[in-house]
């Protein structure tokens, strides 16, 4: 051979060896035999799989409500703060009664008058059915009798009613909690004067939480109610992967972004109402090339797998690799076909000619 070509092929080699991560003292010539490599293979298939559509959504509490009261007065004992559990119907503050209290009173009074004016009008109603009875009264006076009774019945019925509705109130001045809840924020101090309307604390309930999920309205189909879909929080990655059940896909789209709400309970999963996540549904089914995740080598930026040719002989080719499947699997979209056997044990990239055994 001449000397310059002898040169040439040995540098060569060199430059082989060394991308495939061949670790040789000395350059060989491409005369030299390679020594035969024992592996196991797999056949290269197609999987059939749903693609995954990722969607957004934000974390929100079951149920939440602003207390309020329609009792006017300062504020005189606060019982929470923020971040305080409470059970249904425990007392979270208390407004001073005095108020309210005078108007119940008031009414209580109006209620006694109108059954003292009910009960004398009474008697003289009755009155008068005895004298006209006997010819003693005209048929006016036994109608004015009987619009006096009816009207002091009808003054008793309205001053119950008031009562009742000031007894509401009264009842107001004191906070309770709808629900077992936690206290979100307090709006107000003691001393502070609560008028109605006023927003006094904020409460959202200890219930499972909830991710509200933007999905398209051409994906909306994809999700029906007690679909389970995996969730995972962008700022709580240790949770990892949290199943959610869907329990409401709101029926009404987003006129400006085409997309509808799908609200998905997340069980035990105490998660802060605001935070973000993503969730997985299915999408169209595709026909998909993968390998073992073992196969696959990365050198220098590349993925590379190696190929046991028709000959028995190794092929390193360079891949193109898409996501990762359920189970691990790699995607693979270019590089090497259907039917073709690649090496899953290989201590990595092989020199191309190099003899491939397969063991037992």
């Amino acid at each position: 051979m001449n000397p310059r070509k002898r040169i040439f092929a040995a540098v060569s080699i060199a430059v082989l060896a060394s991308a495939f991560g061949c670790g040789h003292e000395e350059a060989r010539t491409s005369e030299i035999d390679l020594e035969p490599l024992t592996v196991s293979t797999v056949e290269v298939e197609p999987v059939t799989e749903a693609n995954p559509i990722e969607v957004r959504g934000i974390v929100q509490p079951a149920q939440q409500a602003t207390m309020s009261s329609r009792v006017a007065g300062p504020v005189v004992k606060l019982n929470v703060q923020s971040g305080s559990k409470v059970a249904k119907g425990q007392a979270l503050l208390e407004i001073q009664p005095e108020a309210s209290q005078g108007q119940l009173a008031q009414a209580q009074g109006a209620v006694a008058q109108a059954e003292a004016t009910l009960a004398l009008s009474k008697r003289n109603y009755e009155r008068y059915q005895a004298l006209h009875s006997e010819n003693a009264a005209s048929e006016l006076e036994l109608d004015n009798a009987r619009m006096q009774f009816e009207q002091a019945r009808g003054a008793v019925a309205q001053a119950e009613g008031a009562v009742r509705s000031a007894s509401s109130v009264a009842s107001e001045s004191v906070i309770q909690a709808p629900f077992a809840a936690r206290v979100v924020d307090t709006l107000v101090e003691v001393g502070d004067l609560a008028v109605p309307g006023r927003p006094l604390i904020r409460i959202e309930s200890l219930a499972a939480k909830q991710i509200w999920l933007t999905v398209r309205s051409v994906d909306a189909v994809r999700v029906a109610d007690g679909d389970e879909l995996p969730v995972r929080f962008d700022s709580r990655p240790d949770l990892g992967t949290v199943t959610g059940t869907v329990v409401k896909s709101v029926p009404a789209a987003d006129p400006a972004t085409h997309t509808l709400t799908v609200k998905v309970a997340l069980g035990d999963i105490d998660v802060p109402s605001g935070f973000s996540g993503r969730a997985t549904i299915l999408g169209d089914s595709t026909e998909r090339l993968v390998i073992p995740a073992s196969a696959l080598h990365r050198r220098g930026g590349l993925e590379l797998v190696v190929v046991r040719a028709a000959d028995g002989t190794a092929r390193t080719r360079a891949v193109t690799i898409g996501g990762t499947l359920s189970d691990g699997r790699i995607e693979v979209l270019s590089g090497i076909d259907f039917g073709e056997s690649v090496v899953i044990d290989a201590p990595g990239p092989v020199a191309d000619g190099t003899p491939l055994e397969i063991g037992r």
